[in-house]
């Protein structure tokens, strides 16, 4: 990502950034793509800026179907649950299946290809948590370059919290798997985790600019860091950097560029002839780099492993809070980021829980006595029950 960007181009961002109709977001963002200088350095900021217009006018055309009540597909889902899942793959190697199994969802399966022409969603139990299950239309070779419905698809996948990346073992399941990755590549949506993960939180303006360093920058200063986003007109703002980043790293987050996803291989039709030796070809491609899960739809074997590699692949503890004063804690859990302090559970629930903070009293296996009075920079585990308390 170019570190060296016209003034006019950054302008011309800024600009695309605020709008607000995606009609003049586009324009906005033509505009700038005429002011990003022509060179190497710059290919994938225009192809990324270019996905982006595609995917507006994709929106906009949904929009004018809804007014006019002819219909169409619609392929921004709302996220609900504990979790979005977003499950990707070629045509025809069970997605729709898979889905039926594990949610209530009506879902069309058929033996033809691309039947499914819109994301479904469906909602899959896993103990006491609930995650949203999205069947996207299939990925095929050239889908991040506006091939059919691909755009919108790779769209859904960087919307979405988690993926199932989906192979059939009755056909080269490396293949099918690294299709899914080149496309996914193409759009900069990473399954490895990268090694800087940064957040940029826009706040209220007079906020100011805060810049928290959890890592170590590689090429750059605070001072830096703060004329970048000066540049770029970013003056309130909240930017939180983990692990080793580059100042390229932290204008590819102004851009909305690279994201990381986690995901997991589910590998169907395993029950097949000739299945078993073709899977150990695809662990042997994959290492260990990601969870693979073998499994068949069609034998509705190997199920009973997804909810708990649904929820180690996401990385998240299971929290329950107590009023004070009530003799039990609610039933319904909050899902935080494994590593999360009390602070981060109290921004959760409420602002006013995390401004006004005082202390908490956490209930926990783990601790030599409960409940254990502690401040805000405690860290959570799974099962934790929380009370918090405030000034």
């Amino acid at each position: 990502m170019p570190a060296n960007l016209p003034a006019e181009a950054k302008h011309k961002w800024y600009e695309a950034s605020q709008a607000r109709e995606p009609e003049e977001k586009i324009e906005k963002l033509k505009e700038f793509l005429s002011l990003v200088p022509k060179h190497k350095g710059t290919e994938n900021l225009q192809a990324q800026v270019k996905r982006k217009i595609a995917v507006l006018r994709r929106e906009i055309a949904e929009k004018k179907q809804k007014k006019t009540g002819k219909g169409g597909p619609k392929f921004f889902v709302e996220k609900e649950g504990d979790a979005q899942i977003v499950i990707l793959g070629p045509t025809n190697v069970g997605r729709s299946s898979l889905l039926s199994l594990l949610t209530n969802a009506k879902v069309e399966i058929s033996s033809y290809q691309y039947t499914t022409r819109k994301p479904t969603p469906g909602m899959f139990r896993y103990q006491d948590l609930q995650f949203q299950m999205v069947e996207a239309p299939a990925l095929m070779e050239g889908s991040a370059d506006g091939g059919t419905w691909g755009l919108q698809t790779l769209a859904a996948a960087r919307n979405a919290d988690g993926l199932i990346l989906m192979v059939d073992l009755s056909q080269d399941p490396v293949e099918q798997f690294s299709m899914i990755l080149r496309g996914l590549e193409r759009t900069r949506i990473l399954t490895r985790e990268p090694k800087a993960r940064i957040e940029i939180e826009r706040k209220h303006v007079g906020a100011g600019l805060r810049i928290i360093v959890l890592g170590r920058l590689l090429d750059c200063t605070l001072r830096d860091l703060e004329q970048l986003f000066k540049g770029y007109r970013i003056h309130d703002a909240t930017v939180k950097i983990q692990g080793e980043a580059t100042i390229d790293d932290v204008e590819d987050a102004i851009f909305e560029g690279t994201v990381y996803r986690p995901a997991i291989v589910i590998a169907n039709k395993a029950d097949l002839p000739g299945a078993a030796k073709r899977f150990e070809q695809l662990k042997g491609f994959v290492r260990e780099e990601m969870r693979i899960l073998p499994l068949s739809c069609q034998a509705k074997s190997g199920l009973e492993k997804l909810g708990s590699e649904i929820f180690e692949m996401m990385n998240i503890v299971r929290v329950y809070t107590k009023e004070p004063n009530k003799r039990f804690p609610s039933e319904k859990p909050f899902t935080i980021s494994r590593g999360s302090t009390v602070l981060d559970l109290a921004k959760r629930i409420h602002s006013d829980f995390y401004e006004q903070f005082s202390y908490a009293k956490v209930w926990s296996k783990r601790l030599r006595f409960s409940p254990q009075k502690v401040g805000g920079s405690f860290t959570l585990e799974d099962g934790d029950t929380v009370e918090i308390h405030t000034k």
